[in-house]
């Protein structure tokens, strides 16, 4: 619990052990800011040096005890103080339990970072959209920080540890953090408590890893659960039959969800509430009888209705954080969507590639195959994580072509996709052995004008490391397939 942590200056010579180094960050981030404080660290990962290499490299330079690849050996957490669990690693696994019989105190690269972070916390989380979010309330915050003397950093998920500069900052700085279910459910017993927090949307996922909804919306709960009346809680306040996100009524009055901040809507319609409205070419802010309306267009680099409502609702966070709306329209110009989603990657021979993997959840491709305006192959499949599939089979049914399911689940979406004979005549469908031939698939269904959509709508499978080596994986094969 929070109140176990050390301070900052009482690091020095603690035995810790870091439990999974992981790909996305946070585990450098930990093992550097507790090494640079003197502690004794010890790192512990499944994979092996091979698989962590680029991860090790950042690693350079710093004092090590042991590190252990390949497996978790006794001798990892022998004597140990403080165990810094990766999100990765399920909080019920058998290594942290025998620690925390040991007395061991038990966190997370996340909850170290708010332990000791000065500043306010504007928290994203949500199925769905929330790494584009959390990028674009950072970047219409970044002109209001500039002026005002601030720093408005970007950090959790989104795969930055803002954790090795935590003494960079004082108590007026922002920090805009991507946080998900994983790392949510470490803070289940810490006193986290953002200044905003923000619900993109919600829908069952990672019920592999949780369980079951229940304690996936547990999960998520904890970005509202202390939260005062003077904090803001932002919540998506539309839902329709291509939309899985719960409406901002429904989501704040379910028995499940505990709200305690000053709730705030965004959406694409005007409902008259307070929060943030994309609607038709304005943004509408409203917030206690103060209104502000601007002319403002998504940009074409953050195409279709799922990316107007992440920025109807960074906008509505970056708002009540004191950022000016008159900036927005040239912030959004100058934004750079992230790698991976939804990001066209090549054109040529008449076709466009887009990579979507990023995509991890039917929802996520069931959008970007809404945006699609050309006839589609889709690449779809991965992982099982235990989550309903039904209606991304219906999507892709819509707005598909053809489809080339990979990995586990694709069994599960070819027996969706069949079974309706109706659709029978309308849609190819093969099941790829791998992801080159997945590729040369789809390459040899797409009809010329048309589109070859990675958007997987699954976690990675055993073909790749993550998703992003996934992506780059589909960006060279599209590249090298025009230019052959």
């Amino acid at each position: 619990m929070t109140e176990r942590l050390p301070t900052l200056d009482n690091y020095a010579g603690l035995k810790t052990t870091v439990l999974g180094l992981g790909t996305f960050g946070g585990g450098v981030g930990a093992v550097r800011f507790l090494a640079e404080r003197g502690a004794d660290v010890t790192i512990t990962d499944s994979r092996t040096d091979g698989d962590l290499s680029e991860s090790i490299a950042q690693l350079d330079g710093i004092s090590l005890n042991r590190c252990f690849w390949g497996g978790h050996p006794v001798e990892a957490f022998q004597g140990t103080d403080l165990l810094v669990v990766n999100p990765a690693v399920r909080p019920d696994s058998a290594v942290v339990e025998q620690c925390r019989s040991a007395g061991t105190i038990i966190t997370s690269e996340i909850e170290l970072f708010l332990h000791h972070f000065r500043g306010k916390v504007i928290a994203v989380t949500g199925s769905n959209g929330k790494s584009t979010t959390t990028s674009l309330v950072h970047r219409l915050l970044v002109p209001h920080a500039q002026e005002a003397g601030l720093t408005a950093a970007i950090g959790g998920n989104i795969g930055t540890s803002l954790l090795p500069l935590v003494n960079d900052f004082n108590s007026e700085d922002i920090a805009v953090l991507e946080l998900s279910s994983f790392q949510l459910a470490s803070l289940q017993r810490s006193n986290f408590a953002p200044w905003i927090a923000v619900m993109t949307n919600f829908s069952p996922n990672h019920l592999d890893w949780h369980g079951n909804t229940e304690d996936y919306r547990a999960a998520k709960q904890v970005v509202f659960s202390r939260q005062q009346m003077t904090d803001i809680a932002v919540f998506s306040d539309e839902t329709s039959s291509d939309d899985a996100s719960e409406s901002c009524e429904v989501l704040s009055t379910l028995p499940n969800w505990r709200i305690r901040g000053r709730r705030m809507c965004f959406g694409l319609n005007d409902s008259g509430e307070d929060g943030a409205f994309m609607d038709t070419g304005s943004l509408i802010l409203r917030d206690r009888g103060r209104e502000d309306a601007i002319r403002l267009h998504a940009p074409s680099s953050l195409p279709g209705n799922h990316n107007a409502r992440n920025i109807a609702a960074a906008a509505c966070a970056a708002w009540v954080a004191g950022a000016d709306p008159l900036t927005f329209a040239e912030s959004l110009m100058s934004f750079t969507p992230l790698p991976h989603r939804l990001q066209r990657v090549a054109e040529g021979k008449g076709v466009a590639y887009y990579n979507d993997s990023d995509a991890t959840t039917p929802e996520s491709s069931i959008a970007a195959l809404q945006t699609m305006t050309r006839p589609t192959v889709i690449l779809a499949g991965g992982a099982d994580k235990g989550v309903d599939l039904s209606q991304f089979a219906d999507a892709i049914k819509r707005n598909a072509v053809a489809a080339v399911l990979m990995g586990e689940t694709a069994g599960q979406l070819s027996s969706l996709l069949a079974s309706r004979p109706e659709s029978a005549s309308k849609l190819t469908v093969g099941i790829a052995s791998d992801f080159a031939e997945a590729f040369a698939r789809a390459v040899a269904l797409v009809p010329e004008g048309g589109i070859v959509l990675l958007s997987p709508g699954c976690s990675s499978y055993g073909w790749f490391r993550d998703y992003r080596e996934r992506g780059e994986q589909f960006t060279e094969m599209a590249k090298a397939w025009i230019s052959s």
